[in-house]
């Protein structure tokens, strides 16, 4: 990661969940020396005046409450193509943004938060509670067959970095087959990736008996780990959305653990696959 002033984005809607996510920006911004910007999009142009008015009053709250004076955008545009627009504009290295999880009609259209997320160059941390500590020193990894995954080893480097942070790895129980020897090749080159950068590490694997994605859930709440960074889906589809990526179930988790999305990113392709 670059290490210049840069700025981490916040999602802000006015809700709790939003204060949920400005407290683990501050951590952020507070551990890689980066600026905050809170970003609230309205629909119509004509809701411009009143919502300034009301970001104004928030970030005095917050500058009050935190000692932290934050920029503040307000925007005219759609959230699942202004933010990730903005992030750009801002080049800013992350966004956080607070959800309530998978709830009533989510559940047949998929999470909100996913959409937003998808197409993003920047990761996303979405979070659905306030930080249990002011650092994220057990980082839930899992490693499976994907060649995608390269990526989000910079961001483990990036935590285990700023946070001291432990990679926990966790890699599906798989037969015998080409997905095994894949997933084996990942978490080879996952190791040698870590150890060279001196990111500490352990590898646990699952049990096999549920979907991936609800394992690794499963084993941050076991290990009451700080966050879980995983990749999105290549090419998520309308069906992805409709059935249930896998993404959306550990974003939307019970433990409420804050999680980090890097999304594939095609322009990187040239550096090589993972395995």
């Amino acid at each position: 990661m670059e290490n210049t002033k840069r700025s981490i984005l916040v999602a802000w809607d006015f809700s709790t969940v939003a204060e949920y996510a400005l407290e683990h920006a501050l951590i952020f911004a507070e551990n890689v020396d980066a600026n905050v910007i809170l970003l609230h999009i309205v629909k119509k142009g004509s809701q411009l005046d009143e919502a300034k008015a009301k970001m104004a009053e928030a970030v005095a709250k917050v500058q009050k409450e935190t000692g932290v004076l934050t920029e503040v955008i307000v925007r005219e545009g759609s959230i699942f193509t202004s933010i990730n627009d903005i992030a750009k504009e801002m080049n800013s290295m992350l966004v956080l943004m607070g959800t309530h999880g998978i709830k009533g009609m989510q559940k047949l259209t998929g999470s909100w938060a996913l959409k937003v997320i998808i197409g993003s160059r920047v990761p996303f941390v979405v979070v659905q509670a306030p930080p249990v500590q002011k650092k994220y020193s057990s980082v839930v990894l899992p490693v499976d067959f994907k060649k995608e995954n390269k990526e989000k080893l910079s961001w483990a480097e990036f935590l285990g970095k700023f946070f001291k942070a432990k990679m926990r790895i966790i890699t599906p129980k798989i037969p015998e087959g080409q997905m095994l020897q894949r997933t084996k090749a990942n978490l080879v080159f996952a190791k040698k990736y870590l150890e060279n950068r001196g990111i500490d590490y352990e590898i646990d694997t699952a049990d096999g008996g549920n979907d991936f994605a609800m394992e690794t859930v499963d084993f941050a709440k076991k290990i009451e780990a700080d966050i879980i960074l995983i990749m999105t889906t290549k090419n998520i589809s309308f069906q992805d959305y409709m059935l249930g990526a896998h993404e959306q179930f550990v974003i939307a988790n019970s433990a409420h653990i804050p999680v980090m999305c890097v999304n594939p990113r095609t322009d990187l392709a040239k550096y090589g696959s993972f395995y």
